[in-house]
């Protein structure tokens, strides 16, 4: 599982050409299910996502967690994030889970966000625009493999 985290102080995503969801400050995350993923990481993902602690204290530190500053996820599937683009000019998506492991997984990722934080999501498979204002700019990406 891949999950690239940006801090935004604005995010949306659109579908169809209405705005489907939108937050003010928190997080924007492009989440990534491949072969082999677990609720059980899933799980773990989702709440190393919430405790980090990427936003600024009184000092200008980054210390403070989503939770402490009242931040909204806006999360978005992308099985693009296991694009393999080693062979030609066109990549291959074959690493990324099928629809029917992916989509659940993604669901069980943002219920599991959601438990902590408010969470909005877009529609898994749909064909979405993304609006964001990347506050730093700040972009993390976590990848299970190295947490677990």
């Amino acid at each position: 599982m891949k999950v690239v985290i940006q801090r935004v102080r604005h995010a949306s995503v659109t579908i169809d050409n209405e705005v489907y969801n939108k937050i003010d400050k928190g997080f924007l995350l492009l989440v990534g299910i491949t072969d082999g993923d677990t609720e059980e990481i899933v799980e773990k993902v989702a709440n190393k996502v919430v405790d980090l602690r990427i936003f600024d204290d009184a000092e200008g530190k980054m210390n403070l967690g989503i939770e402490e500053v009242g931040g909204t996820i806006l999360s978005i599937s992308q099985f693009t994030l296991y694009g393999d683009c080693k062979k030609g000019r066109r990549p291959s998506f074959i690493t990324a889970a099928r629809p029917e492991i992916s989509k659940p997984l993604y669901e069980k990722f943002n219920e599991v966000c959601a438990r902590r934080v408010e969470t909005k999501p877009g529609i898994f498979g749909a064909e979405m625009l993304i609006d964001l204002c990347n506050d730093g700019p700040i972009t993390i990406v976590i990848d299970s493999k190295d947490i677990l």
